[in-house]
């Protein structure tokens, strides 16, 4: 696997973290984004504390981080999306962005799904920084997973959408820090708008059940596209 230099907006709250732990733990270079820079300095050190001191983890403001890197994970609660995209939209241009945001809300029924009018929030990405190359992934991981010391989630798979066939590419590799296999390409951008509402279904069974469910996808050990892939540590 090439190793990327990949910025994390949102990289202090919980998803955003974990995401950066998996991809520091497999060797490529992380700067943790934040508006609060001080936050983002101790992130950082949990991530560190854990990876020890030789992991290549740094902060950044969100504009400074996403200038410096290759591929940018936008990791951020839903109601500040459009803004730092709007904000940062400048630097983007040609990167390989992940949008992982879910639109959800709770209420007294518990998780739902928020009508978004691109149908998504990585569509809405897609629209509001045009010129990069936009992927939907890692919607519907755990926070708490991410975080674990699990060697790898491979009781689920990584689902991944978008209208770049080498950015899905590159982000199809980078799932297998977290799941240690490729991927699985779902097929345009638009399918976000099927992916992000199944996070509230998952939040539910989760906390039905009480354990913290993934998606796997059956049958894809019999495709002959399907390349098994193992991160380099």
């Amino acid at each position: 696997m090439e190793k990327q230099t990949i910025a994390v907006l949102g990289g202090t709250g919980p998803q955003g973290k974990g995401l950066a732990y998996r991809f520091a733990k497999h060797g490529h270079s992380v700067i943790i984004g934040s508006r609060d820079e001080a936050r983002g300095a101790e992130t950082v050190a949990e991530i560190q504390a854990r990876l020890g001191s030789a992991s290549e983890v740094t902060a950044a403001a969100n504009s400074a981080a996403a200038e410096a890197a290759d591929v940018v994970v936008i990791a951020v609660p839903y109601k500040g999306h459009a803004p730092l995209l709007t904000e940062i939209a400048s630097v983007l241009r040609g990167k390989v962005v992940i949008d992982c945001v879910n639109p959800l809300a709770f209420d007294q029924k518990g998780p739902h799904s928020l009508d978004v009018e691109e149908r998504s929030a990585a569509e809405e990405c897609q629209r509001l920084v045009p010129e990069a190359q936009v992927t939907g992934a890692f919607h519907l991981v755990s926070a708490v997973n991410l975080w674990s010391e699990d060697e790898y989630l491979d009781h689920e798979d990584i689902l991944v959408c978008g209208d770049d066939k080498d950015a899905k590419a590159v982000v199809a590799e980078l799932a297998a820090t977290v799941s240690g296999r490729l991927g699985v390409d779902v097929g345009p951008l638009r399918m976000a708008r099927y992916i992000e509402p199944l996070t509230a279904m998952i939040i539910s069974i989760n906390k039905k059940y009480k354990v913290r469910a993934g998606i796997t996808i059956s049958g894809l050990e019999n495709s002959p596209l399907l390349q098994q892939a193992v991160p380099a540590s």
